[in-house]
């Protein structure tokens, strides 16, 4: 099929570069979102799956809003079957989906109708959840409620950082994305509505959510530490600053809640139930490093707000 490929982040460009590398499908074009103003300096860069269509002479459709008409009339010139969408970052309008013969189709990375919305993986984690997974679905106007193509399982790891899972997930879903595809134009995907039961959303964790309350038991702060890496990263404050929390792990233990106790290679704070072992830190103003290395410099107990 002649495919415009829908996506923004890197794990959307990784998905991408599957779908070239197996030569299956003809790419013709991405759509992705404008470039975004970075750094200090505020420069304005492509995103990664503008910067991978650009490497391998794909042309570009980066409109500030996916309504803009053009944008169908370029669809129609491109002669599109189908449109692949991973991460795009947009909603895309209902005239535009029936702009495609067969449609556009989502890579969601949950079991719908279970995590609809942005950050699925994280909410899932944050909320204890051992079990995900993707589904592939046809893309409707309702956020992530169309019917279902295919899923498949998966299991997250007791330690394992939302970065983690995402990078097992997109592998995961890539493969399934591609039989789906190659399902779509011999005709035989099957589609199937989803449950009316058990829908959960997924916004966006804010750096709110991120904080961590020490009167909390463990468990679940090594549930926050684990959802906000790679970001915003889960953070506390000491001396009045912020200090970020990249990796922890709960362990047994009582002590007094935000009371740090350190030794010689292992650091850990009281919470309500339990103990949070710090395993990754990143002090004010400092560089990631080894909990047990930051705690060597310490020169007296200290606690965290």
């Amino acid at each position: 099929m002649r495919l415009v490929f829908a996506g923004t982040p890197q794990l959307a460009a990784d998905t991408l570069q599957l779908l070239l590398d197996s030569g299956r499908h003809q790419v013709v074009a991405v759509l992705t979102r404008p470039d975004a103003a970075q750094g200090r300096s505020s420069q304005l860069i492509p995103s990664p799956v503008a910067a991978l269509a650009a490497e391998r002479g794909i042309e570009v459709l980066k409109p500030v809003r996916p309504s803009d008409p053009a944008l169908t009339q370029r669809l129609a010139e491109l002669a599109v079957d189908c449109v692949p969408v991973v991460a795009y970052g947009g909603l895309i309008p209902g005239a535009l989906l029936t702009a495609v013969p067969k449609g556009w189709v989502n890579l969601h990375f949950s079991l719908l109708p279970r995590w609809r919305g942005a950050a699925p993986v994280q909410r899932a984690i944050l909320a204890g959840d051992e079990l995900s997974g993707v589904t592939i679905f046809e893309l409707v106007a309702e956020l992530d409620a169309g019917p279902v193509l295919a899923t498949a399982p998966y299991s997250f790891g007791p330690d394992e950082t939302a970065g983690e899972a995402l990078a097992g997930l997109t592998a995961l879903g890539g493969q399934l994305l591609l039989e789906t595809l190659d399902a779509r134009e011999a005709g035989t995907a099957v589609a199937r509505p989803q449950p009316e039961e058990g829908v959960t959303l997924a916004p966006k964790l804010t750096p709110a959510e991120a904080r961590l309350d020490w009167q909390r038991p463990a468990d679940e702060l090594a549930r926050v530490v684990r959802a906000n890496n790679p970001s915003p990263i889960a953070w506390t404050t000491l001396n009045g600053e912020r200090f970020r929390v990249l990796r922890a792990t709960a362990a047994p233990g009582q002590a007094e809640p935000g009371a740090v106790e350190a030794e010689r290679k292992s650091v850990r704070v009281g919470t309500g139930q339990g103990l949070l072992e710090l395993v990754e830190v990143q002090p004010a103003g400092k560089r990631v490093l080894a909990a047990a290395d930051w705690a060597r410099g310490l020169r007296q107990a200290v606690r965290f707000e």
